[in-house]
């Protein structure tokens, strides 16, 4: 296992065991411990801006890289 997947469940093992107060399960790694933490959050909700002064020249969107 590289180092930084062994980082990767470190981190993920320390944040299980901060959330849940138990050790995570002993065969998953990193990116599992994580997929299950994430998978227990609700839904985000945000808000959506509505104005009539909002107009797409007023937004700003992330370039794409590559072009």
């Amino acid at each position: 296992m590289s180092s930084r997947k062994q980082r990767i469940k470190a981190e993920a093992a320390t944040l299980w065991r901060e959330l849940y107060d138990e050790a995570p399960p002993a065969a998953a790694e990193g990116s599992d411990i994580l997929d299950m933490m994430l998978s227990r959050l609700p839904p985000a909700s945000y808000d959506t801006l509505n104005s009539p002064y909002l107009r797409r020249s007023n937004l700003s969107w992330p370039k794409r890289s590559g072009r």
